[in-house]
């Protein structure tokens, strides 16, 4: 009996496995009305904050950041809340070659967090600056 449902358990994640593959990938770069997405899920799945992972969308009209979007995440309200506040708006404006390389400060209280978010921002505009049609 304990052989039969360890063999039911075993096939119940083979077909999980394989439904999960399916679906389909998160793209990395999108185009709406005019606006370059980049979407940093699948680009920065390695780099973590404090509860885990940090994706984003990073908008881009014109060559410049138009404004850096947090995706959702297990990260602790309070601080995303300062981080949305003082950390994503710091590329708007620079073009995106300028804001791939620019320094930003982190977050008091909030490093792990801010250093996770400024990572998916420079892998985000490194892949647009070698991807996009400019």
């Amino acid at each position: 009996m304990k052989l039969k449902k360890n063999l039911i358990a075993i096939a119940t994640l083979f077909v999980a496995a394989a439904f999960m593959s399916l679906r389909p990938a998160e793209k990395v770069i999108t185009e709406v009305n005019g606006v370059t997405v980049i979407n940093t899920t699948t680009l920065a799945d390695d780099v973590e904050g404090y509860a885990g992972p940090t994706p984003l969308k990073i908008y881009i009209k014109d060559n410049k950041v138009e404004k850096v979007e947090a995706l959702k995440n297990d990260e602790t309200p309070k601080y995303l809340a300062i981080i949305k506040r003082n950390l994503l708006t710091k590329w708007n404006g620079l073009t995106a070659k300028k804001a791939a390389t620019q320094k930003v400060d982190i977050i008091t209280g909030a490093t792990y967090t801010s250093e996770s978010i400024i990572e998916n921002v420079k892998r985000g505009l490194v892949y647009y600056n070698k991807n996009a049609k400019q």
